[in-house]
């Protein structure tokens, strides 16, 4: 039995099969682990939630921020974009099925005893074990009776620090950015929601997450994510394992052998 961890799919079924059948999967003997993203712009969403939904227990995700806008337009929050590709899922007939199930998913999971999976990385003021405290606070909330409301106040870019004295909905709010949408972090640990380049590209006073120095996470703790195509799978440390590398974008699907750490490719005119 292998696991394997792929980076954003984004609605691109066609990809990850693909990338599936490249390293052999078995449906029910290996275990699949998706960073978040499963759907969001790719024209297969329909097929791709299917697809994963019948994997059972046999597949895990944490949720990414195309996952929660999938959410809130269901839950008549948000109206859906041309680009977002969501019309064939919310007019199929496993919509409400599929909706539960994702709100059963976690924004942080544990793919191994000291390997965390987050959509968009680790705060650098959190610990592993913290990010998955707050990640179940989130959960508690989109599974409990009032998760259109919680729903409803995700949306924001404040506030842009962490505090530990943050309350309701501005705590959700931030954790929810933090795990899904961060990528650079300003000065006193300010997210940056307008930067989404290369961080070669960046402006000086915008630094990657996963630079900043995190005293709480130990060195033998690795952190696995997505969400950011345009490092393209580049972080320059071990530690931190990107895997979206943009396919929907025209690029590559990435996956993750956890227990070798052999990196898979498929490239999307595959």
């Amino acid at each position: 039995m292998s696991t394997y961890i792929v980076g954003d799919i984004q609605g691109c079924f066609d990809g990850l099969q693909n990338l599936l059948k490249k390293v052999e999967f078995s449906p029910t003997k290996d275990h699949l682990i998706a960073v978040g993203d499963l759907i969001g712009r790719g024209t297969q969403a329909l097929e791709t939630l299917d697809y994963l939904y019948s994997l059972e227990d046999n597949f895990d995700t944490v949720l990414g921020n195309h996952d929660l806008n999938l959410m809130a337009i269901y839950a008549g929050i948000r109206k859906a974009k041309p680009g977002d590709n969501l019309d064939v899922l919310l007019t199929s007939s496993n919509i409400k099925n599929h909706i539960n199930w994702l709100r059963g998913k976690p924004l942080a999971l544990m793919a191994g005893p000291k390997t965390l999976v987050t959509h968009a990385g680790l705060y650098p003021e959190w610990s592993v074990k913290k990010a998955l405290k707050l990640s179940i606070e989130v959960s508690e909330q989109l599974q409990g009776k009032d998760w259109k409301k919680v729903l409803a106040n995700m949306y924001g870019n404040q506030p842009a620090a962490w505090q530990k004295t943050l309350l309701g909905d501005q705590r959700l709010r931030f954790i929810v950015n933090a795990m899904t949408r961060m990528r650079f972090i300003e000065k006193k640990g300010n997210l940056d929601f307008n930067c989404k380049i290369s961080p070669d590209l960046a402006p000086e006073n915008l630094t990657p997450w996963f630079n900043v120095d995190n005293k709480k996470l130990k060195t033998d703790e690795r952190v696995i994510f997505g969400h950011w195509a345009s490092l393209n799978g580049n972080t320059n440390l071990s530690q931190f394992c990107a895997l979206d590398t943009g396919y929907v974008w025209g690029q590559t699907m990435t996956m993750l052998n956890l227990s070798t750490n052999e990196i898979y490719t498929v490239n999307h005119q595959d």
